[in-house]
């Protein structure tokens, strides 16, 4: 299966960058990560997820946490959790009616370096990951289809100098975000980690 669909080859064909895609696709796309992948992916505190819903409407989240919750699982997989939020499962919510997503881990420290994998998701809520990941409401696993870097050039120079005080740490609860606190959200907010009682 190529990267490549019809929309892609006008474009590549009308800029002359097609033998260009065809050699990048051919030298960097892989199904299963490398050493180096996996280091980069387990060092991350953050990520970038596309999903879309059962009509293809777009929707693109932050997923965050500390160094090490997206997890390398399998040659062609990852597994990251879901932690708590705002209830509205914009992207889990995608993924159990469209499972094909998108990641982009991207490093705006230190060296400028991107990352992408696409591929399928499935959610579990009895994942054995689950018991072992800190906060984890439900862990999403990723089958991975195609995996290949990008040009970092356009990454701007950001400092990372402290991590979010939301992510789960051992041995400490983490501080309630204030928003549900507000009086529009506080009678309707559930608690922190309900039990799940559907089919993920």
């Amino acid at each position: 299966m190529t990267l490549y669909h019809d929309g892609n080859r006008q474009l590549q064909d009308a800029f002359g960058s097609r033998r260009l895609a065809d050699r990048l696709e051919e030298k960097l796309n892989r199904a299963a990560f490398t050493d180096d992948d996996k280091a980069f992916i387990e060092g991350m505190p953050y990520f970038f997820l596309a999903t879309a819903d059962a009509q293809g409407q777009p929707d693109c989240s932050f997923k965050g946490g500390p160094p090490g919750f997206v997890r390398i699982t399998a040659p062609g997989e990852l597994a990251f959790p879901d932690y708590d939020g705002n209830g509205m499962f914009k992207s889990l919510g995608n993924i159990k009616v469209n499972p094909a997503v998108g990641l982009l881990f991207i490093a705006m420290h230190g060296s400028p370096r991107r990352l992408r994998v696409n591929g399928t998701a499935t959610i579990g809520a009895d994942d054995p990951l689950l018991a072992r990941t800190l906060g984890a409401q439900l862990i999403v696993r990723v089958q991975a289809r195609a995996i290949f870097p990008n040009c970092p050039r356009y990454i701007p120079e950001l400092a990372l100098t402290a991590p979010s005080i939301y992510a789960p740490v051992a041995g400490e609860d983490p501080p309630e975000p204030k928003w549900k606190g507000f009086g529009d959200f506080a009678e309707v907010v559930p608690p922190r980690r309900p039990v799940w009682k559907g089919e993920a």
